[in-house]
């Protein structure tokens, strides 16, 4: 469960922009994750919780954006949205798929007070 990992290091990032803002505490934070990012969002937002308790961020509202996974294909040059890795392309269905898209996860917005 490699969520906590996560958890963890999002804690850190929080913690220290909340001090770049003189800020008490974290309100809310918005995360955006790519469906081809490896991640379980429930398990990422029970992480969440465990690994908040005690810090500036504890009882924070954490929202999760899940982007679409897309892929360019090389045979018949079209961005295309895929639900998965190595599906083939729902236009031509070729499996020559470059992925584009999916992969990321970033802190996208954060409150604090």
């Amino acid at each position: 469960m490699h969520e906590m990992a996560i958890c963890e290091s999002i804690r850190g990032i929080l913690e220290e922009e909340a001090a770049k803002q003189s800020a008490a505490r974290v309100d809310r934070v918005c995360l955006e994750i790519g469906r081809l990012a490896g991640v379980e969002v429930e398990a990422l937002k029970f992480g969440f919780d465990v690994v908040m308790r005690g810090s500036l961020a504890e009882g924070a509202r954490l929202d999760i954006l899940e982007t679409e996974a897309r892929a360019w294909c090389m045979p018949c040059g079209r961005s295309v949205a895929i639900a998965q890795r190595y599906d083939p392309c729902p236009v031509c269905g070729s499996h020559q798929l470059q992925v584009t898209g999916g992969e990321e996860m970033r802190i996208k917005e954060l409150e604090v007070s």
